[in-house]
């Protein structure tokens, strides 16, 4: 029977498993030194705040591994050896394997901070960072104050969860507005209300310098490079990801960044493949970039993967761009392709909409010359995920977009709508006289 070997039991490993196993009876090991169990990273956050228990966030059964005849190992993966086709762990055992997946993720970025390794200074990607948060910052006796450096979805994430403990936060961000590098100006500029609205002190166009350390080998203070001195007692690493691979150097697996995959998500080496936030294209698809830290992204790989190994070779083709995340408590979500002010395409022009009085807004991405709707990011208002890749496949126009707007809206009954708002906005800065259609749930279902 052949042998398939995961290493690593993220989104990615599990869900290749779960659809290999739907798909034959081959034999499935996952080796993993984070959980003894698969576990939902994204809810970490809500462990923390004590919305949770761990166990809940543990989407499966403990017996569903074996009920499903996954065999799950709890060990550190040192070395692959290819021309052995053997796995060894830290504890000196050896795994023998036909095939090999490696989806190992990401781990927190450290750019050689001086004071990055001292106790107290920690990430927050794994169980044992939740477990670390956990010792490292109770309740604000223990953790008078942290800082966390690194202005993305992490540092967001950890700062909401330390402000759930009423511990007071110092929040170093690089740039000149919260993320945006990667969202447009007025959105960034919204976030930026919103973080400090929350009690968190937002310093932009601030870098970490140093982390200085008390007598017992802890961090008590970062060191800004405006040369301010910040008394801490947790300094959240938040500034990025970077692929999970140090174990493979010297196995022959092809390293960029991250592992290098073809679109059957295949390395140079045969029988063995990468799936996740480890694995990176050789040519980044479309727009996308050759490395993608995504939940979803993630999912689909595993899916993917699964049909090519049981004997179907399908290419990975993730479709258009989208993703959701929380800036505390406002929802975010993207569909195609919006642009930061500092990455927008010559091509590309933006309609931006804000709500005069409630953290509410959306930016429309269209091409200047022929108005084919591009994309749209959407602040605390819920919209259709199929419709808008419905509408990005048949390359609609933005004032058709504009025109059917109502069918897009996924809020709850008796939620406040704006398309009107919307429509009129953009008739005003652009000169038309669109008029936003009634609901059609034919057109939503798509049997007009």
């Amino acid at each position: 029977m052949e042998h398939i070997v995961i290493i690593g039991n993220g989104i990615s490993g599990v869900t290749l498993a779960r659809h290999i196993r739907k798909l034959s009876d081959k034999k499935i090991t996952i080796i993993s030194s984070e959980s003894d169990y698969f576990f939902s990273r994204t809810a970490l956050m809500y462990v923390y705040m004590g919305h949770m228990k761990f166990e809940h966030i543990q989407p499966y059964e403990n017996n569903f591994w074996k009920k499903n005849r996954i065999e799950l190992v709890n060990g550190y993966v040192e070395k692959v050896l290819p021309d052995q086709k053997t796995v060894s762990l830290s504890n000196g055992s050896k795994i023998a394997y036909d095939t090999l997946v490696i989806a190992t993720g990401s781990k927190p970025n450290k750019f050689g901070w001086p004071g990055q390794d001292l106790e107290g200074v920690q990430g927050l990607y794994s169980k044992q960072d939740l477990d670390k948060l956990e010792q490292n910052a109770p309740n604000n006796k223990i953790c008078k104050r942290a800082v966390i450096v690194g202005g993305g979805l992490i540092g967001i994430e950890m700062a909401e969860m330390l402000r759930s403990r009423d511990i007071p936060v110092t929040f170093l961000v690089r740039e000149s507005s919260f993320w945006n590098g990667v969202l447009p100006n007025g959105e960034s500029e919204m976030i930026n209300e919103h973080i400090r609205e929350h009690h968190i002190d937002l310093l932009l166009d601030t870098n970490l310098k140093e982390i200085l350390s008390d007598e017992n080998g802890r961090a008590k203070a970062v060191v800004t490079d405006k040369g301010e001195t910040i008394a801490c007692d947790v300094v959240g690493l938040t500034a990025g990801v970077t692929p999970n691979i140090d174990f493979l150097k010297n196995s022959g697996i092809e390293l960029g960044k991250g592992i290098k995959v073809n679109r059957m998500l295949q390395t140079n080496i045969e029988d063995i493949y990468a799936i996740g936030d480890c694995a990176e294209q050789h040519e980044a698809i479309g727009l996308r970039r050759p490395i993608e830290a995504v939940w979803y992204t993630g999912r689909m790989m595993g899916e993917t993967l699964a049909q090519t190994l049981c004997g179907n070779p399908t290419e990975y083709n993730p479709g258009h761009w989208f993703n959701s995340a929380k800036f505390l408590d406002i929802e975010y979500q993207t569909y195609g392709w919006v642009f930061s002010e500092r990455n927008k395409k010559e091509y590309e022009e933006h309609f931006h909409w804000r709500h005069p009085k409630e953290k509410l807004c959306i930016t429309i991405a269209f091409h200047k010359d022929t108005h084919e709707f591009l994309g749209i990011n959407n602040f605390g208002i819920r919209l259709r995920h199929e419709l808008f890749d419905r509408w990005l496949n048949e390359k609609r126009s933005v004032e058709y977009v504009l025109e059917h707007l109502k069918d897009a809206n996924f809020d709850p009954e008796l939620y406040e709508t704006y398309e009107e708002a919307i429509v009129s906005k953009f008739n005003q800065d652009f000169h038309q006289n669109i008029r936003p259609k009634k609901k059609s749930w034919k057109r939503i279902l798509n049997l007009a």
